[in-house]
């Protein structure tokens, strides 16, 4: 069936402008991910010392927002250091305004109580995130240490060392602290990857 030239400008006036080409699925897929999330949350729980750091996603390299240590002493009730890492975390939260956290995947551990105490601190802190709606993620520590140190059995030093150094910070920050700024910065990493295998998410 043929057209006439008016008809066809009438079809082209209907439609508008023409639409720019399509891109490919996985680069469209990869810049929105990344854009998705610009302020990243990274806990390293523990009942003694539960380690957090936010970052913002920047150039030429991420903005340390926020570290620290939320410490409790060795006397302290496991009740009163779950409060504290309840409402430090909130704190957090509050202030730096971050869209998705990633918490350190659990790992093996042959003392049953030491598994205990570290899954009473975990959940305390994944129920404070997750009240605040944010989405969570789990990463196993091997594979924050490849992909900060590029090996998976390093020490905490040298994980330490390297996150000053991806973050240009003044001064080291302390090693649970530096373990959460690690964890986001391997999101920030995976973010803007071609990966088929995401993290999971808790």
């Amino acid at each position: 069936m043929s057209i006439t030239p008016q008809q066809f400008r009438q079809m082209q006036e209907r439609l508008g402008s023409p639409r720019r080409a399509a891109g490919p699925v996985f680069e469209r897929t990869a810049a929105a991910s990344a854009n998705a999330h610009q302020v990243i949350l990274g806990v390293d729980p523990s009942l003694r010392g539960t380690g957090y750091g936010v970052i913002k996603l920047a150039k030429p390299c991420p903005q340390t927002l926020t570290h620290g240590v939320i410490s409790c002493p060795v006397g302290w009730q496991h009740s009163r250091c779950l409060v504290k890492i309840v409402q430090t975390l909130r704190d957090v939260l509050r202030q730096q305004q971050p869209t998705v956290c990633v918490i350190e995947g659990l790992f093996f551990a042959q003392n049953l109580q030491t598994a205990l105490i570290m899954g009473e601190a975990r959940g305390a802190a994944l129920a404070t995130i997750a009240e605040a709606g944010l989405e969570i993620y789990e990463l196993a520590p091997r594979k924050v240490k490849q992909a900060i140190v590029g090996y998976g059995a390093a020490q905490k030093i040298a994980v330490a060392k390297m996150v000053q150094r991806m973050l240009r910070l003044s001064e080291t920050p302390a090693p649970d602290a530096a373990d959460a700024l690690a964890l986001a910065l391997t999101h920030a990493q995976e973010q803007g990857r071609y990966s088929f295998q995401a993290a999971k998410r808790v």
